[in-house]
């Protein structure tokens, strides 16, 4: 399913112009009550103390550069608030017009949640996969609503795909890679082009054996136990889009585990986390990702017992 993001933007302006030109006459909307100076006090929409003018419809509220400025009226040091601001991607400085949030504010935070269920909901871009050029298998979820309702489905390949699998890839890797939409196909999507060729041409100047990559369909992380005993890989390494927040929907981890079986603990994995543009890039990512993949097979060991 594929987003008209010019007719979102439409129907974003028609609800905002809507929601000023009400404010503009000075007519609030249902259930409020008018205080002093005309201005409604209670319920959603206006309130007391914010202007038509504090949104700027023209603009893109959910971009960084919106969300940088400071929706304080008053900061008792500027310069500090907008030091703090650079620093983390939560909602500070954003202020209030009487005990409501202000209109920017609340809808940017209508348009983060919106954001946030389109990166659960919509599939791992074909250009992405193909780029990449990894075949496709699928879990034995049917759909994206069983994927979401039965985790276990998502934790196993489908017959069709254990065969394929079993058939296409190399056997015996050191190194096994796979690709797995979970929760955000948003960040596979923002960040599995750019950390792959770094990984793989960093294998394979270490001299590792590297397996052939693919990408799974409605896949959980423990798929890659699966996968693991089906081809003989000494490391599984999977990538998953994490489950998004209002902060960001494009994060992505690694999931790596020395001779993975079916049924092991998660203390026998090691993540690597926090994969996006606001937190490690996926170069960087790339390149820590090869040496610790040479920590393992050195130390045979993976999770908690790597630190041993």
């Amino acid at each position: 399913m594929k987003i008209d993001e010019a007719l979102i933007e439409r129907i974003v302006r028609q609800v905002v112009t809507e929601i000023m030109a009400q404010e503009t006459a000075g007519q609030p909307d249902a259930g409020l009550s008018e205080g002093a100076g005309g201005n409604a006090v209670g319920g959603g929409g206006y309130v007391r103390g914010e202007s038509a003018h504090d949104v700027d419809i023209t603009e893109d509220i959910t971009s960084p550069e919106v969300k940088s400025r400071p929706l304080l009226d008053h900061p008792q040091d500027p310069q500090a608030l907008e030091r703090m601001m650079r620093l983390t991607t939560a909602r500070i400085g954003v202020g209030c017009a009487g005990p409501r949030l202000k209109t920017q504010t609340l809808l940017t935070l209508r348009a983060d949640h919106a954001r946030a269920r389109d990166a659960v909901m919509l599939d791992v871009q074909e250009e992405v996969i193909d780029a990449l050029k990894l075949f496709t298998v699928q879990t034995r979820c049917r759909d994206k609503n069983e994927f979401l309702t039965r985790p276990d489905l998502g934790r196993r390949l489908n017959d069709e795909g254990v065969k394929r699998v079993q058939s296409e890839c190399v056997m015996n890797p050191d190194v096994q890679i796979c690709v797995a939409d979970g929760l955000s196909s948003t960040a596979v999507n923002a960040n599995i082009l750019n950390i792959m060729p770094v990984l793989m041409d960093g294998l394979q100047a270490a001299g590792v054996k590297v397996g052939t990559p693919f990408f799974i369909k409605y896949g959980r992380v423990a798929v890659e136990d699966q996968i693991a005993e089906l081809l003989g890989a000494k490391v599984i390494c999977i990538f998953v889009g994490e489950r998004p927040g209002l902060g960001t929907a494009e994060s992505m981890s690694a999931y790596l585990a020395y001779n993975a079986r079916m049924g092991m603990p998660e203390a026998r994995r090691t993540v690597v986390s926090n994969i996006h543009k606001d937190g490690i890039s996926a170069v960087e990512a790339g390149a820590y990702m090869t040496d610790l993949i040479g920590k393992i097979l050195d130390r045979k060991a993976s999770g908690v017992e790597l630190q041993n």
